[in-house]
């Protein structure tokens, strides 16, 4: 477990550097992310989290980014809604929900960033400028118009497939229009 715990950090460190050089992303940016630790073991994502490996995930995405100055929000699985877990600071303007996750409503990756935050609160949805998908987890609809997917060096977060997008706005005016 300790191999796979120090292979996932350098993943996720990896993984982080390149989203926010590939997005251009500032600060105030947000960044989501949907994590299956299940799927990061190699399980099934929803049968067996690991607060091990979200704890791993977790404390290196947000140092990370918050260096950066760039907020962190972390959803939540399906039985949650796919609700978010962000800084209260982050969220503002954003109508907050009722909820605390646990391991085994919300996810180990939710769970954990409720517990690290400074102060956390849970949103039903966000516009996020950019995001991972480790394993599966669904995180397109909380990006903003339109996400372009990112190839990354990192193909895995451990056993768990990566994928990743930032956002950029609405091209509007035709074939002269261009995005800079």
């Amino acid at each position: 477990m300790e191999k796979l715990l120090n292979d996932v950090k350098n993943q996720t460190k990896i993984a982080i550097r390149e989203l926010i050089m590939a997005g251009k992303l500032k600060e105030g940016s947000t960044v989501i992310i949907g994590c299956s630790t299940s799927e990061v073991i190699g399980g099934i994502i929803g049968k067996n989290g690991s607060p091990q490996v979200a704890e791993a995930i977790f404390d290196t995405a947000y140092e990370l980014l918050s260096k950066q100055k760039i907020n962190l929000a972390a959803q939540c699985c399906e039985h949650l809604n796919r609700a978010i877990v962000i800084e209260e600071k982050a969220a503002k303007g954003i109508e907050k929900v009722c909820v605390v996750p646990q391991v085994h409503a919300g996810g180990s990756f939710a769970t954990e960033a409720f517990k690290k935050m400074e102060n956390p609160v849970v949103v039903e949805e966000i516009s996020a400028d950019a995001g991972l998908d480790i394993g599966g987890t669904l995180i397109g609809m909380h990006l903003k118009r339109v996400a372009v997917p990112v190839r990354l060096s990192v193909k895995n977060i451990g056993n768990a497939l990566l994928l990743a997008a930032y956002t950029r706005p609405k091209f509007i005016g035709g074939i002269r229009a261009r995005y800079e």
